[in-house]
């Protein structure tokens, strides 16, 4: 039966990630402005084109439906090919690496972590390479199941246990845990559960402290790497060295306009 399954959930991997021609590349950036804008331990997130970026955009409400862990230009181990700079988990091919052309026809963001010393920036990015090569439960057909109705009726509270429906290994290749797990892994924070203490003293008898809880690693969604008070936005088009003045608009005629309100 093993078999069969895998042969089931490896033919449904392969029709979620199937991706569409998309037009709406006005933020697409060009592989040299990433990889300038870029830094080891870095976020990118990912408006993906595929049938599975459909469902987990309408279960997270956000433009993001991908994210990878920038690593560095130089090579790594668990990697042959030198041109590699990111280390993502795929729903068909497990954790991998892969060059950054494989996302400048799509829109990005990046989101720093602030703060990080040169030796914590290299736990994360180890953390991350080590489990390259790291496969997907496909016989988990369950898992994948789920993300065949791109807008599934479910309540808005529900759906973030629904993104992380399962356990383990098919949790981890879909959503954002395997980076939430590398900046656990260093005690960096993405959005942790804040708990409020008592912390009286003689000179403020109602003081509070913050508290913060580890939120379960499968729970994490490639929004909440946007939406962390954490992490540093950055826009690449913005970054790049955006100037309004050199946009190319097409003005109606004024006469044409005249006529149409006439």
């Amino acid at each position: 039966m093993n078999p069969l399954l895998h042969r089931a959930g490896h033919h449904l991997a392969r029709y979620l990630t199937q991706r569409h021609p998309r037009h709406d590349v006005l933020s697409a950036t060009s592989g040299a402005q990433l990889l300038a804008l870029l830094q080891p331990g870095d976020v990118l997130l990912v408006d993906g084109d595929t049938r599975i970026s459909t469902a987990i955009k309408y279960l997270t409400q956000s433009t993001w439906s991908h994210a990878a862990l920038f690593v560095g230009t130089a090579p790594f181990a668990g990697t042959d090919h030198p041109e590699h700079c990111l280390v993502e988990a795929d729903v068909d091919q497990g954790v991998r690496s892969l060059g950054i052309d494989a996302y400048t026809q799509l829109p990005t963001r990046i989101c720093r972590p602030v703060g990080l010393s040169p030796a914590e920036q290299q736990a994360l990015v180890q953390f991350a390479v080590q489990r390259i090569g790291n496969a997907y439960d496909l016989r988990n057909v369950i898992d994948l199941a789920r993300y065949l109705l791109p807008t599934p009726p479910v309540p808005t509270r529900w759906r973030r246990r629904m993104i992380a429906l399962g356990s383990g290994e098919p949790t981890r290749a879909i959503c954002s845990t395997l980076i939430a797990q590398a900046f656990q892994s260093i005690d960096y924070p993405i959005l942790p559960i804040i708990e409020m203490r008592p912390q009286p003293t003689a000179t403020c008898p109602a003081c509070m402290e913050e508290v913060l809880h580890i939120r379960d690693h499968s729970l994490y969604t490639p929004r909440d790497f946007d939406v962390s008070p954490y992490f540093e936005i950055i826009k690449p088009r913005v970054a790049s060295g955006f100037d309004f003045r050199r946009l190319v608009w097409q003005h109606r005629d004024p006469a044409a306009q005249s006529a149409g309100t006439a």
